[in-house]
């Protein structure tokens, strides 16, 4: 009897944890090297921008949303650095990965505006596509639409060393 109470007791074990395993959420993980995933998303001004319609740019990929303060932090300094390579091959682009996002990101850009893009991935589509459950996470993607690295967390993006690598990223 005690043994027969023991296997009941680890096949439920095993099946909770077959059912916990079958629902993780799937995540790809976007590699150094590799090409980068296209997508398309809408911006707040309602265009569709793809990935792949600025191959021949490089690309800096920054998925953020208004409750991250280090995502709201490291902001000044990407405006900073799209002022900056402005004359340069070179897209800004910051996915808002809130469900709600068309409804708080205009009021969140209303009181800190920028000029970069910024588009909404309300679904998770691209947030899953390219693994990112930390924010801010940013990806750089060459002008062969690679991808050149993968940050996680805040950075100052207008530092003299991290727009001279953009620099010479755009003109190679």
């Amino acid at each position: 009897m005690r043994r027969l109470a023991i296997i009941i007791v680890l096949l439920v074990l095993a099946g909770f944890a077959g059912y916990i395993y079958s629902n993780l959420p799937t995540t790809a993980s976007v590699v150094t090297g590799e090409v980068a995933p296209d997508f398309k998303l809408e911006d707040t001004k309602g265009n569709q921008v793809s990935l792949s319609g600025l191959r021949g740019k490089v690309v800096m990929i920054n998925f953020w949303a208004t409750w991250c303060p280090p995502c709201i932090e490291e902001m000044p300094s990407m405006e900073r650095l799209n002022e900056a390579m402005a004359d340069d091959d070179f897209v800004l682009l910051a996915i808002n990965t809130e469900k709600n996002g068309r409804s708080v990101v205009p009021p969140f850009l209303n009181k800190t505006p920028y000029t970069f893009p910024i588009l909404y991935d309300d679904k998770g589509n691209v947030q899953k596509q390219y693994g990112v459950y930390k924010f801010p996470e940013s990806f750089i993607i060459r002008k062969d639409g690679t991808v050149d690295q993968k940050i996680i967390g805040p950075l100052d993006w207008s530092s003299p060393k991290t727009i001279a690598y953009l620099k010479s990223l755009s003109k190679g």
